[in-house]
């Protein structure tokens, strides 16, 4: 029994206790009821995963009750439900009231910031289930693979250019009676991994984190730490580089382990320190702020009055063009803009949301400069992605420009294959082109049952997309196969131009030993080797954020580059959206990352055989008639969670399923053996997918959609 004053002080909804027993979460909670359902027949905690919505509910207890307020207590058993350790899953807590048919749902308030020292993790999991107060204050659990769990709980300039950070930083997998062996780290770290720089900090007992987060059985002490970072003598951070993310690392005699992204403990007011340093090399501005999400970004610039002035513009253009009435306003002059007269003759391409040179849209824009010049074409842009279209004197526009206001609106044809953001209108007179981008091999749009990604939910993701699909007057399908399940999924009904991909073109064009090699040179791979091509795609449930995917590297390189590194390379070609770059350093010569290459069509001519898993790439790739391995390793889970199959590829796919990396090798070593000899299943899956593919597609799409003969 609690004693009345600490009663007396329990707020709504908010959350008093949280503790792990013998694989159990023990969680109570005070609620404040009004008398007309103080009575209410029963108090359930329950558990929401944000992105598919499904629920788990666990019956509360009622403590102690004393006029409205309720201390309600529950048990989470952890091992019953192994949907709460999912890779990914964000369970957000909520309390329910039943009151005769009515239920009433509130969301549970966290009483304290440091909610992650609570963690569980089960002996036979590689997950941990870790709770956590979001950015408005609520109660959330978020399942992670084990690894470091850290907070940097203050960060702060202390005067002549020093730097103080002071946080902690535990692997729970490794035991307090190892602490005397355990090296901490900072790591400073750029987005594209160009640049690291690792830190070693000093160790800082925390007896007070033990005496709040350890309930006798966890001895948090060791976990503290702290560093002081000289920035007049710290000459290794560069300037001009993207902002630098900082991470914990860990290193007990051998292995390591490093966090995520680190966060600061939570403040009313964002965190925006910064300090001008005079250094040997000039004055230099050292910044760190905690973004929206609360993590903490490090920045270094050179400094000087009228630049900094600039900056400052700048910035307070950047933070309006952030703000809801620039949104509201620019949506307001999009559609203005729409309704000026149309420019007859000007097209818009865009792929993959402006961040490629790729795709269909790039095979119908060089078939139109070639054949079509009367019209006058612009891509649309991400304007961190500009090399591709600069070193190819390509016309582009950055989206959301002032430049792309006045001309997307205005333009007779927009020729895209991904969605537009969902507050774009099309306007009456423009005719959209969505080419897509794969044949079908994962459910779709309206097929799908429920969604994985981060940041919507099943309802809330079919609804934005039906709603994009709307808008589309054409839509290109490379075969009769595709055209089915496109008019269904995505409950098309306009024109459906069943023509062949546009970007395959090139692979008949280009099938030749010159282009190869030539191709073979500019990629940095050896004219002597034979090449396999390693492209899997990505999986919905397995993400750091929105649009940012992780991506499990499952296939040994090691082993590979010992069995087959004397005639072979590996070419690694991740999804877009995957986030992960890769360490290959230590597979030098052997295997190389062109996950940022600009379109994957050159790595399929430049390849011997294909490697991949549920992406649609063995569609484009079997126009070559080259061999193609199914590394499935997750096959039974993918197939029967995530996603679901149109395309029966346990039965008919084009090449062997494989769930090891022994597999692979023996596969590989099977086609060699047999000289690349195609199963018997190939001819059957060319003549139902690559039938209409010999190099006309993009012809037959322009002479489709592109006529001067229509009324605008």
């Amino acid at each position: 029994m609690i004693d009345r004053k600490t009663f007396h002080e329990l707020e709504h909804l908010t959350l008093r206790q949280l503790e792990y027993k013998d694989e159990t979460l023990h969680l109570q909670a005070g609620l404040i009821l009004n008398p007309s359902v103080s009575q209410a027949t029963s108090k359930i905690l329950l558990l929401v995963e944000r992105a598919t919505g499904a629920e788990i509910e666990f019956p509360f207890r009622t403590l102690v009750t004393e006029g409205e307020v309720n201390l309600l207590e529950t048990e989470v058993d952890v091992p019953g439900h192994p949907e709460l350790l999912l890779d990914g899953a964000v369970w957000d807590l909520y309390i329910c009231v039943d009151l005769d048919d009515t239920r009433r749902k509130y969301r549970l308030e966290s009483n304290n910031r440091d909610l992650e020292l609570l963690f569980f993790y089960g002996q036979d999991s590689d997950h941990f289930l870790v709770p956590y107060t979001t950015i408005k204050g609520n109660v959330s659990f978020r399942c992670k693979e084990k690894s470091v769990i850290a907070k940097v709980e203050s960060a702060e300039f202390t005067g002549d250019g020093v730097l103080t950070l002071e946080g902690y930083a535990l692997n729970p997998v490794w035991k307090s009676g190892e602490k005397d062996r355990i090296t901490r780290k900072l790591v400073f770290k750029n987005e594209d991994g160009s640049f690291e720089k690792k830190v070693e900090v000093e160790n800082v007992k925390r007896a007070d984190l033990s005496a709040k987060y350890g309930f006798g059985s966890r001895d948090f002490d060791w976990i503290g730490f702290r560093v002081d970072l000289d920035l007049e003598k710290e000459e290794w951070f560069p300037t001009g580089l993207d902002p630098l993310a900082l991470y914990a690392e860990l290193e007990l005699d051998d292995a390591q382990a490093q966090s995520d992204e680190l966060e600061i403990k939570y403040a009313e007011a964002p965190l925006s320190e910064a300090s001008v340093t005079k250094t040997e090399k000039g004055r230099k501005k050292y910044r760190i702020k905690n973004k929206k999400d609360m993590t903490l970004m490090f920045s270094v610039s050179e400094y000087g009055v009228m630049k900094e002035m600039v900056s400052k513009v700048k910035w307070q253009w950047v933070r309006f063009k952030g703000s809801s009435k620039f949104t509201k306003g620019y949506k307001l002059l999009f559609r203005a803009m729409g309704k000026l007269p149309v420019r007859r003759n000007l097209v818009i391409f865009e792929s993959f949301s402006g961040k490629q040179y790729s795709c269909n849209p790039r095979a119908i824009y060089e078939y139109m400069r070639e054949y079509r010049p009367e019209y006058r074409m612009y891509w649309s842009i991400n304007g961190k992605y500009k090399e591709p279209f600069e070193k190819r004197d390509i016309p582009y526009i950055r989206r959301f420009s002032l430049k792309w206001l006045w001309l997307m609106p205005r333009a007779r044809y927009w020729v895209i294959n991904s969605r537009m953001p969902a507050w774009i209108p099309k306007p009456k007179h423009t005719e959209y082109l969505q080419t897509w981008h794969g044949t079908p091999l994962k459910k779709l749009a309206a097929d799908m049952d429920q969604v994985h990604m981060p940041g919507t939910n099943t309802q809330r993701y079919k609804k934005n997309f039906l709603k994009e699909v709307k808008k589309w007057d054409y839509l290109i399908s490379p075969n009769a196969y595709s055209s089915v399940i496109f008019w269904r999924a995505f409950q098309f009904d306009q024109i459906m131009i069943e023509s062949g991909y546009p970007r395959n073109d090139y692979l008949f064009h280009n099938n030749n030993r010159e282009a190869i090699d030539r191709l073979k040179e500019e990629c940095g791979i050896p004219l002597d080797k034979k090449v396999i091509l390693y492209a899997p795609t990505w999986r919905d449930d397995q993400f750091h954020g929105k649009g940012r995917y992780k991506f499990d590297l499952d296939l040994d390189l090691n082993l590979m580059r010992e069995k087959l590194g004397d005639e072979y390379v590996v070419i690694m070609r991740m999804h877009y959206l995957v986030a992960e770059n890769f360490d290959l350093t230590p597979y030098e010569g052997f295997a190389y990352d062109h996950s940022k290459y600009e379109d994957i069509r050159d790595l399929y001519l430049i390849s011997d055989m294909l490697i991949t898993d549920y992406s649609s790439v063995f569609f484009d790739y079997a126009n070559l008639k080259r061999p193609i391995i199914f590394y499935v390793y997750d096959i039974d889970r993918y197939r029967d969670t995530l996603r679901g199959f149109y395309f029966d590829i346990e039965d008919q796919a084009p090449g062997p399923l494989v769930k090891t990396t022994d597999g692979v090798i023996e596969a590989v070593e099977h086609f060699d053996a047999k000289q690349y000899a195609l199963p018997e299943a190939f001819e059957s899956f060319y003549n139902r997918f690559c039938y209409l593919e010999c190099g006309e597609s993009s012809r037959r799409v322009v002479e489709k959609v592109f006529r001067d003969d229509r009324p605008v």
